[in-house]
């Protein structure tokens, strides 16, 4: 910090209220969850040494629906699919309702 300057904090708005701005929050957001949901399944599958394919057979599915499920631009899979991936893995899926605020 520069003498005589005093330190303002942040100037103008946050990403979020950029994002709002725009239209592109909730688009954003569901790109982000989704993101997050990919990753965890494909470190979980890694920790357990669980292939595509073994998954596959698992699930009771094709590998290229491993391949959806673990693509972090595909928004198209199913809150089913993505249940069975988690229970198949040991895990749960957990959502919630909060305030939008």
């Amino acid at each position: 910090m520069r003498k005589g300057k005093k330190d303002r904090g942040p100037i103008g708005s946050s990403f979020e209220d950029f994002l709002r701005e725009q239209g592109l929050y909730e688009e954003a957001r569901e790109a982000a969850v989704k993101s997050v949901l990919a990753w965890q399944i494909s470190e979980e599958m890694k920790r357990q040494k669980l292939s595509k394919a073994a998954m596959a057979r698992k699930l009771g599915t094709s590998p290229t629906e491993i391949y959806r499920v673990l693509d972090p631009r595909n928004h198209a899979v199913s809150l089913a699919t993505l249940m069975k991936a988690a229970a198949v893995l040991g895990k749960r899926l957990h959502l919630e309702l909060v305030d939008a605020g």
